[in-house]
């Protein structure tokens, strides 16, 4: 089994807790770069090794990295002034997971002075073994972290009947770069998706209507049922699906290349075209109701 890589670094408050931490990762597989001090003779400032740690994880050389210095502060504050850098400071195993499943944390911080060495072992253990639990958490997540306006995104679905987790998918996406790009499904193949009796407005309607929208860039109508066709064309940086499925299931599910990032868009609880028009349906027989009474 391949070697996961992770970065340590600390102050000298930190040395003897880093060693300790070092040999427990080595026996769990981990292949642990240690960027020192490796004495606790000499003081240093935590903020070089905190920089230093930081600038590795946001250049995505390493993905996760553990800094320690007496409280666990000052490394924090270092790290999170990074753009790319979700620090988190922790001291209890509930903070622990949470910081994963909920912020996506990529450097824990610990107090060598705050938690014994055998409690920072286990905040250790769960951190790294907690995954990110997407989901709700990602559009939180995304507001943190700025994103480079000179990338593409693209997103792609039928758009016949707008709505609110429409709308809100759409700004999201928007968010994560500077151009947005959205294919829809022509009216031929929204027919083969969803039935004989959708769309309910044309292709172009549905084009036109997007592109009203401020937040969107550009819209292009495609043939097929699945996008990657479309997506091989425009080449974007970024593609944004709505779901409750992870961005690894639906990279596989849609074979997305490795290059593109996937960003997965929760669904809008109570908002979908199928709800919008079943009330429709519904609005249309009460009122036949009431004609006859």
């Amino acid at each position: 089994m391949k070697k996961t890589n992770i970065v340590l670094a600390a102050d000298h408050n930190g040395v003897n807790l880093k060693k300790e931490i070092i040999v427990h990762l080595n026996k769990k597989n981990y292949n642990c770069i240690d960027l020192g001090p490796y004495t606790d003779d000499k003081k240093v400032d935590y903020i070089d090794y905190a920089n230093q740690l930081s600038s590795i994880i946001e250049s995505e050389s390493v993905k996760l990295g553990i800094l320690i210095c007496g409280t666990g502060v000052g490394m924090s504050i270092v790290a999170n002034k990074f753009p790319k850098i979700k620090a988190a400071l922790v001291h209890n195993l509930e903070t622990a997971p949470k910081s994963r499943e909920h912020n996506d944390s990529n450097v824990l911080c610990l107090g060598a002075w705050i938690t014994k060495t055998n409690l920072s072992l286990k905040i250790v253990d769960i951190w790294l073994n907690e995954p990110f639990g997407e989901g709700r958490h990602v559009k939180r997540i995304e507001k943190i972290i700025p994103h480079e306006k000179e990338k593409i995104v693209f997103t792609n679905g039928i758009f016949d009947v707008l709505h609110t987790g429409h709308i809100e998918l759409l700004k999201f996406a928007k968010n994560l770069g500077g151009k947005l790009i959205i294919g829809i499904n022509s009216d031929k193949t929204t027919k083969i998706i969803k039935g004989k009796n959708r769309p309910i407005n044309n292709e172009h309607d549905r084009k036109n209507v997007l592109e009203s929208l401020s937040f969107v860039d550009e819209v292009i109508i495609f043939d097929d049922k699945e996008s990657l066709n479309t997506i091989k064309r425009i080449k974007p940086d970024i593609i944004v699906k709505g779901g409750e499925w992870t961005a690894k299931e639906v990279r596989k599910r849609d074979n997305i290349p490795k290059k593109i990032e996937v960003k997965i868009f929760p669904i809008v609880a109570d908002y979908s075209t199928t709800n919008t028009l079943k009330k429709i349906k519904e609005m249309k027989t009460w009122k036949k109701k009431e004609s006859y009474s």
